[in-house]
């Protein structure tokens, strides 16, 4: 790769002067510019970004880690993330997986958002005393240079349990996802409590937040020979999703035989027949919030950590009825 040592060779000048001309110092003047910054694009050169951020000590780019990239979910958080450092000046790099958390301490990143739960909260806990700035998504861990800004699961649970304690109904069927996610244990815990307050019999099932997880839940339903109509809490979407493809190939009737509430409001599930009830809240807005956190402790401002308030969307996969 061409250096800058080359194109100081090439030019005739010190290497000083070629970083000078570069980094668009005022010492050297605009004749010398123009004159290296055109035998830098003639000789291909490509910037050194891990020199620049070795001597800078700053790369403007924030690392996103999230546990995967599948389902439909990220979209529109992602682009809350995006939209809200591009307005501050910094980009981001998405991440998954052990190596990828080096970013933070070989400082490739400036900062860190974090929606992963394979990645451990003791490493962050580690990186925050180090000085690191992070901002999480998936869990309860106080630090000065941490903030979160989590989903408000309980109140988004209990909105869901609600409606289907007006129905009364014999058994629900809970859809639960990680058993080491944070959304997930919560959403569980507040299911357990509130249908115990309304003694509604209820029945786990454990799924991943994906798509196949959802249809094999419907299998397993259906192997019991379920009490009709049937009454189903996805805790996400990509769950219930799954759910629809599965019944679809059985002869009950979703929103009349079984009765769906998912968790999230993904962009399919108003598309489907019928409409996918859901608990919904801001993706955008909660990755928008995000990177607002990232940038104020970045900056040493004021900040502090939020909840993203949920509300309760009413389709027709939904037997329940308005009042």
């Amino acid at each position: 790769m061409v250096g800058i040592k080359d194109i100081a060779k090439a030019a005739g000048v010190s290497i000083s002067t070629v970083s000078y001309a570069l980094n668009g110092n005022p010492k050297i003047t605009d004749e010398t510019r123009a004159k290296i910054m055109k035998l830098a694009e003639e000789m291909n050169y490509v910037p050194n970004m891990a020199a620049r951020t070795l001597k800078r000590q700053q790369t403007n780019i924030i690392g996103v880690y999230l546990t995967d990239y599948a389902g439909s979910f990220y979209g529109e958080l992602l682009d809350g993330i995006k939209r809200g450092l591009e307005f501050h000046g910094y980009e981001m790099i998405v991440c998954s997986g052990k190596k990828s958390q080096l970013f933070i301490p070989e400082k490739m990143v400036d900062g860190a958002i974090v929606l992963d739960w394979t990645f451990d909260s003791e490493q962050i806990l580690q990186f925050a005393h180090r000085g690191h700035k992070l901002v999480v998504l998936d869990r309860e861990i106080e630090h000065a240079n941490i903030r979160k800004v989590l989903l408000d699961n309980a109140g988004g649970t209990s909105l869901a349990i609600e409606q289907f304690a007006k129905l009364r109904p014999e058994k629900l069927y809970l859809i639960s996802g990680p058993t080491k996610g944070y959304d997930s244990q919560k959403r569980l815990v507040t299911s357990e409590k509130e249908l115990n307050l309304y003694t509604i019999p209820y029945e786990i099932i454990a799924g991943n937040f994906t798509e196949s997880s959802g249809y094999e839940a419907g299998e397993k339903i259906m192997k019991h020979q379920p009490q009709l109509p049937i009454h189903i809490f996805s805790f996400n979407d990509e769950m219930a999703v799954g759910l629809y493809k599965y019944f679809k190939g059985t002869n009950l009737k979703i929103g009349k035989d079984v009765s769906f509430i998912g968790f999230d409001n993904i962009e399919i599930g108003k598309y489907l027949r019928p409409p996918l009830a859901t608990i919904s809240y801001s993706k955008h807005r909660w990755g928008m919030l995000a990177a607002k956190k990232v940038v104020q402790l970045l900056q040493d401002e004021p900040t502090e950590s939020e909840l993203i308030y949920t509300t309760f969307v009413r389709r027709d996969s939904f037997l329940g009825k308005e009042g």
